[in-house]
């Protein structure tokens, strides 16, 4: 195949053309440029792995104060199990939905800065293969404060579910939450274009979220209207897997099939919006 050819058909595939590319053909090339991305974006994190650190203090002072103190004032009631168990999951949503937010958007406008983002608009690389791949560099980040929230609640006498299948579930819903967050975080980026705006932006979009689902109580506690919300709400159904498949004696509200369905909806909507937005960075 000419490499005008090839170009010409991957650009087809970005600008949601109609592709000769039999469709076998096209989602393996996007699959193989989505972990090209990933690479390039990890490679970051090896060369500057401090964020890491940085990041995973919030979590240790969520679970290490107000989680105590609540567990001992016995305030919010969260049924059979301890408030500290049911805690450890929200929080490590809640690391999740903070690294997906902050290092999304913001990265995006950093690299537009920088260039970086108009050699790959000029490239034949799917528009959908460099939001996913972002996405996905994002999971891996991510998953570095899985790590620090695991041990930290196995110190604390979280009953911890360590089966091998349940820290695979565990992995596959903190990779399909992360995606859905950034991604929401890159389509931000897009339409701001400037640090300082999404600076503001970021806290805007992460503590609504984070205070209208089920990270930190019940949602049977929130006045009615918030409760109708946080339904419409993805992080309500990253919890619900998390506490699921992570906590020894829990089950999740809405089912694990059903929370992950939710998450990839949510993750595949959110890349078609991302992917035609993407060009508007190089304008």
């Amino acid at each position: 195949m000419k490499p005008q050819k090839f170009a010409a058909q991957l650009n087809g595939w970005a600008d949601g053309t109609v592709s000769r590319q039999p469709w076998m053909e096209a989602i393996a090339e996007l699959i193989r440029k989505t972990l090209v991305i990933t690479e390039l974006e990890v490679r970051k994190l090896r060369h500057d792995p401090s964020d890491i650190f940085l990041r995973a203090a919030q979590p240790v002072l969520w679970l290490l104060i107000f989680g105590q103190v609540f567990t001992r004032i016995r305030g919010i009631p969260t049924g059979e199990l301890r408030y500290l168990d049911f805690l450890a999951a929200g929080i490590l949503a809640q690391s999740v939905l903070f690294v997906a937010i902050f290092n999304g958007g913001m990265a995006i406008i950093w690299e537009r800065d920088l260039g970086i983002v108009h050699k790959f608009l000029v490239s034949p690389t799917p528009r959908a293969a460099m939001v996913l791949g972002k996405a996905l560099a994002t999971g891996v980040r991510s998953l570095s404060q899985a790590v620090f929230v695991y041990i930290l609640s196995f110190l604390l006498g979280v009953q911890l579910n360590l089966n091998p299948l349940a820290i695979a579930a565990a992995i596959l819903v903190i990779l399909l939450g992360s995606a859905c967050f950034s991604i929401f975080s890159l389509i931000v980026g897009c339409l701001v274009k400037s640090r300082e705006r999404f600076g503001g932006l970021g806290q805007l979009m992460s503590m609504p979220l984070f205070f209208a689902s089920n990270a930190i109580y019940p949602i049977s506690l929130m006045p009615p209207w918030l409760q109708v919300l946080s339904h419409f709400n993805p992080l309500t159904y990253q919890v619900d897997a998390l506490r699921g498949v992570m906590l020894a004696n829990s089950t999740t509200a809405y089912g694990f099939g059903w929370d992950c369905a939710i998450l990839l909806f949510v993750v595949t909507v959110l890349t078609v919006i991302c992917a035609r937005l993407y060009p508007q960075l190089g304008m």
